[in-house]
């Protein structure tokens, strides 16, 4: 049986660039939230967001140019390029043809067709630049990896909104475990934008100032920005180089509500979760961490917290968000879910929910982990994504046997 390794992390988020920093930020509850200076908010009545501020593409790229590429695409690479160093892996030593790029994401480049637009509206079409049109395609955030990391295997970017972190792990497990690759660098990469912010507060969704989620008072969620990259390889492969392996990649379960547009659906979603214990071999009391979507919505987190009752019964372990630290980060956020849980098995903590003040009493039994992070040993984790569409995701991650 072929085994999924978890050689490297490359976080690139609003609490930390690196797994030091972004782990260090984790245990201590950083909030990565500020007033948001992508886009001048003015006119908005929420404008702050997880913003990653003073970013510089060329601290990490070594082969891409930053000018030719938007900055989705700089996220996605840059992770890339860190969990490659952070994995310790010898990109001259490998089967490039053997090496796969998956990366989801939600709005893409959505920052570059604002400024066509903003072009086309100020000149005509035959204002918009060139160049820009050049970085637009979403399938750049894939071949952003690939063109920086030499990859030669396939480059494939997901558009399942917020749960495409996970569809890109799942994806990635089954090149592994069908022999189709040796390595594979998964995760997610999306930007603060204009139209993000401006969709989800059309749709109610937002909040003022802090994402509190599992909260009685939640209120709505901030977006936020961010690349989440795992370097994923055979057991084989790992051990072969003498890699560390912080993790394994257990398994995964996708399913669709195939319901409603943005309401999700409790049921559909705690089958989802038995999919993915089932192709993880796992039972609901071996999981010792939930990494929730928690979104901070009051339909999202009751509905997660119903399906999760569901599913474990009236104890289930303690389930935190992490956006409620960098805000919802979109394609990205399973891809930090993911990183997030392999931190907590390979440094044995629980990641807090912070902004958390009263328990809900429609959640009686949810543990947000509040506040402060906890000391646990982790064993198994399961790491939670679900989208818009109905699109749900959830990828399993153990410690190494």
């Amino acid at each position: 049986m072929v085994r999924v390794a978890v050689t490297g992390l490359g976080p690139v988020s609003s609490i930390g660039v690196g797994v030091s920093a972004f782990a260090d930020a984790l245990h201590a509850g950083r909030s990565g939230i500020s007033r948001i200076t992508s886009f001048d908010p003015a006119g908005f009545p929420y404008q702050n967001a997880g913003e990653v501020r003073d970013f510089d593409p060329t601290a990490h790229l070594r082969r891409l140019d930053p000018a030719r590429w938007a900055r989705s695409s700089q996220f996605a690479a840059s992770a890339a390029r860190l969990a490659v160093d952070d994995g310790g892996l010898d990109l001259e030593r490998i089967s490039p043809g053997r090496a796969h790029a998956v990366i989801g994401t939600t709005s893409g480049e959505s920052t570059v067709a604002e400024a066509l637009t903003a072009q086309i509206v100020g000149g005509g079409f035959p204002a918009q630049d060139p160049g820009l049109l050049t970085q637009l395609p979403a399938n750049r955030l894939a071949n952003a990896v690939s063109e920086e990391l030499g990859l030669l295997g396939e480059s494939l970017t997901i558009a399942t909104a917020c749960s495409a972190s996970n569809y890109a792990i799942g994806y990635a497990y089954d090149l592994l475990v069908t022999g189709e690759a040796d390595l594979v660098l998964a995760g997610g990469a999306d930007s603060v934008c204009r139209w993000a912010h401006a969709g989800f507060f059309r749709l109610g969704a937002l909040t003022d100032t802090a994402c509190s989620p599992f909260d009685r008072d939640r209120s709505g969620i901030l977006t936020g920005e961010g690349g989440a990259v795992l370097l994923l390889e055979t057991f084989e492969h790992a051990r072969a180089r003498g890699a560390r392996i912080y993790a394994e990649l257990l398994g995964y379960g996708l399913n669709c509500d195939a319901n409603h547009p943005v309401s999700p659906d409790a049921s559909s979603i705690a089958e989802c979760m038995r999919t993915a214990h089932r192709n993880a071999g796992v039972k609901p009391e071996e999981v010792d961490y939930i990494c929730a979507h928690g979104t901070g919505t009051p339909a999202n987190d009751l509905v997660e917290s119903r399906a999760i009752l569901e599913v474990f019964g009236d104890r289930p372990p303690p389930v935190s968000s992490i956006k409620s630290m960098i805000g919802h980060t979109m394609g990205a956020a399973c891809g930090f879910g993911a990183i997030a849980s392999v931190m907590a098995i390979e440094r044995g903590f629980l990641p807090p929910t912070i902004n958390w003040r009263n328990p809900d009493p429609e959640m009686f039994g949810i543990d947000p982990v509040p506040n402060a992070a906890r000391r646990a040993n982790v064993r198994v984790v399961q790491n939670d994504g679900f989208a818009f569409g109905g699109n749900n995701a959830i990828v399993m991650l153990g410690a190494v046997a």
